[in-house]
């Protein structure tokens, strides 16, 4: 509370599973508990509260976030699934809800994440690594008189690999850009971050990344335009790489001379790298700018022509 900002509140969806929910099976629920409520605490809870009802042995969480099978479940238990969520907005949107406030009012859509690979597992390679977003929509809007608001629908968006990539680089790089623009300066935070992304135990990070999806260009034209993406992606990574030491070395005191320089040094080691990966066009995204260019001036010399006669 020192910076002054309201606490607003934390999200969960909870679904319900099993006959003896009555009306609530399969029924979804999104959840508002006060801000440091975590998901242990309302599992607990919950837990507790319908293990009153039906007996402990007979309510079971189900411990992830992935679509329930209902044939898989046993007929004689109530399965409870929690999973926290967040507040969703379009990038549209995203206009009109500057402050903080506007972030945590009227709030009607909220999203959460699971990655999976192909072959059934939560986490794999790179190269094997998608993500499933869930976005949810609510019956009524938070605040509301009540604390938990019905599901009414559901929308599923499927990243794949590469799409991943993209938005874990994005995601690093709008935190580089927020630690070097903080005010008042937060040299903490800023280091934190600037270790994260150069720092040597970490330097296989973003550099795994590029090597795995920028490598080489695809096959599929599909993925051209990710490709080109997550090159520019990285550009923008480097750059904000490049800020936040600069404006770390404006914070240091002498004591931290030192570890700068080995900061600025795994820098352009990451930088020298990446390199040759980051300048690798695909032409065949810049093929269709030449002859549309050539009609357009053969058409213009046409028009002048028939002007002339």
């Amino acid at each position: 509370m020192k910076d002054g900002k309201r606490m607003f509140g934390t999200y969960f969806r909870v679904g319900f599973y099993g006959t003896k929910f009555g009306d609530l099976d399969e029924q979804e629920f999104v959840y508002k508990e006060p801000a440091i409520t975590k998901l242990a605490e309302i599992s607990h809870r919950l837990e507790g509260f319908y293990g009153e009802r039906f007996g402990e042995d007979v309510v079971e969480v189900i411990k992830d976030s992935n679509p329930v099978d209902k044939c898989k479940l046993d007929a004689n238990k109530a399965y409870i699934q929690i999973t926290y969520v967040e507040p969703y907005f379009d990038t549209y949107e995203m206009k009109d809800r500057i402050t903080y406030f506007d972030k945590n009012y009227n709030l009607r859509r909220f999203m959460y994440c699971t990655p999976f690979t192909l072959d059934g597992r939560a986490h794999g390679e790179l190269h094997e690594q998608f993500k499933r977003k869930t976005i949810l929509t609510t019956s009524h809007a938070f605040p509301y008189i009540k604390t938990r608001i019905n599901v009414i629908h559901k929308e599923e968006i499927i990243l794949t690999p590469i799409e991943v990539a993209i938005e874990d680089m994005q995601k690093k790089t709008q935190e580089l850009a927020f630690a070097t623009h903080q005010d008042p300066a937060d040299p903490k935070m800023l280091q934190m971050v600037l270790q994260g992304s150069v720092g040597t135990t970490v330097n296989q990070g973003p550099l795994e990344v590029a090597q795995v999806f920028l490598s080489e260009i695809p096959n599929d034209p599909k993925l051209f335009r990710h490709h080109n993406k997550l090159r520019l992606c990285f550009k923008d990574f480097t750059k904000r790489c490049e800020d936040a030491l600069r404006k770390n070395k404006s914070l240091i005191g002498p004591d931290q001379k030192e570890y700068q320089r080995e900061l600025e040094r795994n820098y352009h080691r990451l930088k020298e790298a990446l390199q040759p990966l980051i300048n690798r066009k695909i032409p065949q995204l810049y093929k269709a700018v030449l002859p549309a260019s050539c009609h357009r001036d053969s058409f213009s010399r046409m028009s002048l022509r028939k002007m002339d006669i």
